[in-house]
C-alpha cells in the first residue's frame, strides 16, 4: 500500500553512495528535489512532492474515506488536477496547467493509486474512467504491468492496478491482453511449493528467469491475487498451514500461499526486516503494515494480530518521519483487522493523518474531533527516463517506507 517511497530512495542513495546509486542518478538532466520548493496548500505532507506527491495524496484521501472523514475539497481538487489528458498520473506536476508531453513521466502505480482513492470518494467517474482506459492501453502481453508503460511486469505494479480495476467495478480476470489477464502475470511470479522461498512472490524474474522471494512483492501479490485493493477487509477464515500445490493453480491459490509465506516470515520476529543495504535486521515498518493487511485479507486475521500489536507500540517515530502515506498504511492495517484506528496503541491515527494536510471540510467529518478543535487552534529525454525508471523501481520497492514503501532485492531491480 501504498512512497510508499521515492523520497526515501533518494535519501538512501545519499547515505549509501555508490553502493546503490546508479549512473543515471548522476546525470545532469536528472530531476532533483528542491529544498526550497513551496508545498501546495492542498497537498498532504510537508516534504518535497517531486517523487511521491500523487502517491501520498491518494493514500491519504483513501485512508480518510475509509474512516468516514470527508477530505478537504482542495485536497481532492489537487489530486484530480494532477491528471494528464491521457488519463495517466505522474508522481507530481509542479505546473498542472501545463500540458503533459513525452517528457512527463507518468506511471502505472501513481495512476492506479489515484483511481482507488477517487473511486472511493465517488463522483469522479470521468477521471477514473480515463485513468483505467490508459492503464488498459499499457497492459503487457503477459497480462501484467510494469512501473512505466512498456516496462517488464512486476508483482507490485500488477497488484496495485488490479486494486484499481476492482475499485471501479471491473473484473480483473476479464481485462486481458493477448489472452492473458493480470492473474496470469501474478501466477508467473509466484514461487512454486518445494522451491526456495516457496509460496512467496518475486518482484520480477532475474536475468536468468529465476524467482527470488520478496516479502514486499508478496504482500502486494496476496492482495492482487485476491482481487483486492489497499482497503481490503478481513477475508473468510482460512487456516494457513503450508504451501499447497494444485495442478491448475488459480491466483487465489497463489495468494494463500503468499500469505502462508508471510506468516512464516513473522514467526521469529513480529516484524519484517528491511532489505535496505546496511540495515541488517532492522524492522521494515511499512512492509509489516502491508503484511498485516495481506494476512487479514487472506483470512488469517489472528496471525496478523502479533505484527499489528508490534506496530501499535513502535510506529510513532517512523510514521512521524515518513508522513501521510505511513499513517495511511497503518489505517489500512487497522481497518483490515477490525482495529479502531482512533485508538491505535492509545493514539489517534486519523487525527495524526489529518494533521499532515488541509482540514476536512464537512461538519461532523473532521479529522480532528470537534471537542478538540479549540485546543488545536490554540496550539496553533532518455537520461530522464533512466532516472525516472530507477525512481519508479524505488517507488514500487518502497525502500524504507512499504508495499509500495519497503525494500526489495536490488539485484532484481537493476
Amino acid at each position: 500500500m501504498i512512497v510508499r517511497r521515492t523520497a526515501a530512495v533518494l535519501a538512501t542513495t545519499a547515505v549509501i553512495g555508490t553502493a546503490f546509486a546508479p549512473a543515471a542518478l548522476a546525470a545532469d538532466s536528472s530531476p532533483s528535489p528542491s529544498a526550497s520548493q513551496a508545498i501546495p496548500s492542498g497537498l498532504y505532507g510537508s516534504t518535497d512532492p517531486t517523487y511521491d506527491g500523487v502517491w501520498r495524496q491518494s493514500l491519504a484521501l483513501l485512508a480518510q474515506d475509509t474512516v468516514g472523514v470527508e477530505p478537504a475539497a482542495k485536497a481532492v481538487d489537487w489530486l484530480t488536477g494532477q491528471q494528464c489528458a491521457s488519463g495517466a498520473f505522474a508522481p507530481y506536476r509542479a505546473d498542472a496547467t501545463a500540458k503533459c508531453d513525452a517528457k512527463t513521466m507518468v506511471d502505472t502505480n501513481n495512476t492506479a493509486a489515484a483511481v482507488q482513492a477517487l473511486a472511493a470518494l465517488g463522483g469522479h467517474d470521468t477521471e477514473t474512467g480515463k485513468a483505467v482506459a490508459w492503464l488498459k492501453s499499457v497492459q503487457n502481453k503477459d497480462g501484467g504491468w510494469g512501473y512505466v508503460a512498456g516496462g517488464a511486469s512486476d508483482a507490485n505494479s500488477t497488484s496495485v492496478v488490479i486494486g484499481a480495476l476492482t475499485a471501479v467495478g471491473e473484473k480483473p480476470a476479464a481485462v486481458a491482453k493477448g489472452g492473458k489477464s493480470p492473474y496470469d502475470a501474478l501466477l508467473k511470479l509466484s514461487i512454486p511449493c518445494g522451491a526456495d522461498g516457496a509460496g512467496a512472490f518475486a518482484y520480477q524474474p532475474d536475468k536468468k528467469g529465476k524467482l527470488a522471494a520478496n516479502a514486499d512483492a508478496t504482500a502486494a501479490g496476496v492482495l492482487g491475487g485476491l482481487g483486492k485493493g489497499f482497503t481490503a477487509k478481513p477475508g473468510a477464515v482460512y487456516d494457513l498451514t503450508m504451501c499447497s500445490t494444485t495442478d491448475s493453480p488459480k491466483a487465489t491459490d497463489a495468494a494463500q500461499n503468499g500469505a502462508d509465506y508471510l506468516a512464516k516470515s513473522l514467526e521469529k520476529t513480529p516484524y519484517l526486516k528491511s532489505a535496505l543495504p546496511g540495515a541488517k535486521d532492522q524492522p521494515d515498518y511499512g512492509n509489516t503494515a502491508d503484511a498485516v493487511v495481506a494476512l487479514s485479507a487472506a483470512g488469517a486475521t489472528p496471525l496478523a494480530k502479533k505484527p499489528l500489536a508490534w506496530l501499535e507500540k513502535n510506529y510513532g517515530a517512523w510514521a512521524a518521519k515518513a508522513g501521510p502515506a505511513a499513517y495511511a498504511q497503518l489505517i489500512f492495517a487497522a481497518h483490515a483487522t477490525g482495529t479502531d484506528p482512533r485508538d491505535f496503541g492509545g493514539a489517534d491515527l486519523v487525527k495524526q493523518l489529518g494533521a499532515t494536510g488541509p482540514a476536512a471540510d464537512a461538519p461532523g467529518h473532521s479529522a480532528v474531533p470537534s471537542d478538540e478543535k479549540k485546543d488545536e487552534k490554540k496550539k496553533d529525454d532518455n537520461k530522464g527516463l533512466g532516472v525516472w525508471w530507477i525512481v519508479g523501481v524505488g517507488l514500487v520497492a518502497g525502500i524504507g517506507i512499504g508495499f509500495l514503501i519497503s525494500g526489495r532485492n536490488k539485484k532484481q531491480q537493476l
